[in-house]
């Protein structure tokens, strides 16, 4: 079936409609940020560039380092944005942009998270690095895609359990990450737990600057929550629209965070620019280096 002009938004020149790139300007391997000026802090540690373009807060590096092929591309904040990129990163590779038509044999993309985040356990220290092995969403994206199979049920459910927020009417989705991808990443310099998204970064998130939040235990009751020996460990803004619709798509996606706040003990990392460089490093020296990625 042919995919109507509104459903498929393409540019004049051809490019799918908010990213402005064409289906050559990406590789199968793409690294996400939500900040467009991280996009050269990646690529400069990359043997040549060959794609540079921006569009609004998306910014798309795509380039070589020790012979693969890799994006890098910039998010903006929120699920919001993670619901624009993830579609259309898909439609690059999965959709025949001349016939609109959905492609029988699908490429499946990898995707790995460098991202920034705030520790809720008072034993994770600033500057540590964090691997997302699940990822809870209090955002709503995924309740507007029919993602029943794809999400941890159990989780779900043993949370909403001990929660007990039925009268806020707020019901998580929780979605894993590749473990396969995962392993890539996994050494004594990545500690692993649950991530929670939300909406917003201030009452979502617990905090109060003039304005009181609903639930003033919001980060105490996630702190305490336990599944499978694992703890909630960190709060940011998208993981969990990237598990959820890479799941969806039948991509492949891992969350690996900078922790640069301690929520617990009221710290804030003092050289957070340094710790996100060093997991920049990390991440690339992995990816190189693993036969999973071509």
């Amino acid at each position: 079936m042919s995919l109507g002009n509104s459903e498929l938004i393409l540019n004049p020149d051809g490019s799918i409609y908010h990213l402005n790139l064409l289906p050559e300007d990406i590789s199968t391997t793409i690294i996400t940020v939500g900040d467009p000026g991280r996009v050269s802090a990646v690529s400069k540690y990359f043997d040549s560039i060959e794609i540079k373009k921006q569009h609004r807060e998306f910014c798309t590096h795509t380039g070589h380092l020790d012979g693969k092929r890799i994006t890098v591309i910039s998010t903006g904040i929120g699920t919001d944005n993670i619901d624009i990129v993830f579609n259309e990163l898909d439609a690059l590779v999965n959709i025949n942009f001349k016939t609109r038509e959905v492609k029988s044999n699908k490429i499946q993309l990898s995707f790995i998270r460098i991202g920034t985040s705030g520790s809720i356990q008072p034993d994770i220290p600033v500057d540590s690095f964090l691997m997302s092995t699940s990822a809870i969403g209090f955002d709503n994206l995924l309740h507007f895609y029919d993602s029943g199979q794809f999400t941890n049920t159990s989780l779900e459910k043993e949370l909403y359990r001990h929660l007990g927020w039925d009268r806020h009417k707020i019901h998580p989705y929780a979605v894993d990450f590749d473990k396969n991808l995962g392993e890539i990443f996994a050494s004594n310099r990545i500690r692993f737990g649950i991530t929670c998204t939300n909406s917003g970064f201030y009452g979502p998130q617990g905090r109060t600057l003039r304005l009181n939040p609903k639930i003033t235990d919001f980060n105490e009751r996630l702190a305490s929550f336990i599944y499978q020996n694992q703890q909630i460990t960190n709060l940011e803004m998208e993981t969990a629209g990237i598990y959820g619709l890479a799941k969806l798509h039948g991509h492949r996606a891992v969350s690996l965070n900078a922790i640069l706040a301690n929520r617990a003990t009221g710290e804030f990392s003092k050289g957070g620019a340094k710790a996100v460089d060093e997991l920049i490093r990390y991440t690339l020296k992995k990816l190189v280096s693993s036969s999973l990625i071509p």
